[in-house]
């Protein structure tokens, strides 16, 4: 961040008076800006023992396979954005969403929330962000061709529990660290 979002002056990068970490304050009107974690939401849909991936249109990853996923939206549950995600990507619907997988990548601060939920009738095709959809077997997930080391973990923990139900344990948690950011 260069300038002010309120009054168009440029910022600098520092600890605020009472706050403990460095932030981007306007030196003109003294407002702090907050840059806080995006969070992602995508469907692990699954039809008659299959799973439906995606194929990006759009970078990041362009060419590689992914579960829908995308930004959660304003005024939205994350369960709807999961589907919203899923409708957007793969012109699909589901239903019977539970949380599967909670996944934090705090040095490009993100959280990703996957649910797992039934294909609707099977139905799918690209939406404009996707070059194509395929159902595929376990078995024959392209592992070398997956966009991200998110949705990499998500489906290794499918495939390494057989597709069972969650149980006690509740949704899958894992932290993925990837090299660091500097803020811009």
């Amino acid at each position: 961040m260069n300038y002010c979002s309120h009054c168009a002056e440029p910022v600098g990068f520092r600890v605020p008076e009472g706050d403990s970490l460095p932030r981007h304050v306007c030196d003109a009107c003294g407002t702090i800006h907050y840059i806080n974690p995006k969070i992602i939401v995508g469907c692990l849909a699954e039809w008659q023992g299959r799973i439906l991936l995606c194929k990006r249109a759009i970078e990041p990853r362009y060419g590689l396979w992914t579960l829908p996923a995308g930004f959660m939206e304003r005024e939205e549950t994350a369960a709807e954005g999961a589907a919203r995600e899923t409708l957007e990507e793969a012109e699909a619907q589901v239903r019977d969403l539970s949380l599967y997988a909670v996944l934090d990548v705090p040095q490009i601060s993100q959280l990703y929330l996957i649910y797992r939920g039934q294909l609707v009738g099977g139905a799918h095709s690209p939406g404009p962000e996707s070059l194509d959809t395929q159902l595929v077997l376990p078995e024959a997930i392209p592992w070398d061709e997956l966009a991200f080391p998110t949705m990499q973990v998500t489906l290794q923990h499918y495939v390494e529990t057989g597709g069972a139900a969650l149980g006690d344990a509740g949704p899958l948690t894992r932290t993925i660290r990837r090299p660091t950011r500097k803020p811009r």
